[in-house]
């Protein structure tokens, strides 16, 4: 969705709205979804020249910051940013279009991430996105998940179901 959405909305609820800008360069629309209310804007790490100033400029309008990993990013990416972010979105599919499966190797990513971030002393989230489910929404949290996105786990089975999906997907 764009800012114009996110600006419509965002009277409506005190939730946070969480941002994950799938576009290069994406400076040009920080300060757009920015003032429109975002309250976190997530950006990959190839959608500018500059990750380190991307990061910076997201938090001059006191916004948190993320950075998203395909699954073939490495985790080294972050070694240099860690000051400057507040999540990690570990993408477990291949951006695109929902309803791809989960790919079981961003496990061992998400542990080692967490593991790096504990080393860092940081307070860091780590947001997993794709292909999650009751069985793999239980394993990306046993792996140090702390946010999970879900699509089509809740949008199966159309508006009459989606209380009941949601509640089976806490449940697990």
């Amino acid at each position: 969705i764009g800012p114009a959405v996110v600006k419509a909305i965002r009277p409506y609820t005190l939730l946070p709205f969480d941002v994950h800008l799938m576009i290069a360069p994406a400076d040009a629309y920080i300060k757009v979804f920015a003032e429109a209310g975002a309250d976190i804007i997530t950006v990959h790490p190839d959608a500018g020249p500059h990750l380190h100033r991307t990061l910076q400029l997201i938090r001059s309008f006191g916004k948190k910051a993320g950075i998203a990993l395909n699954p073939a990013i490495s985790l080294d990416i972050l070694d240099y940013v860690f000051d400057s972010i507040d999540q990690v979105l570990v993408m477990a599919v291949n951006p695109g279009y929902g309803g791809q499966e989960f790919i079981p190797t961003q496990l061992a990513k998400i542990r080692l991430l967490s593991e790096k971030i504990i080393k860092t002393g940081y307070n860091i989230e780590i947001e997993v996105d794709g292909g999650i489910n009751s069985r793999t929404a239980v394993q990306a949290i046993q792996a140090g998940a702390t946010m999970l996105v879900a699509g089509n786990a809740i949008f199966s089975g159309g508006p009459q179901k989606y209380n009941e999906n949601i509640s089976a997907l806490k449940a697990e």
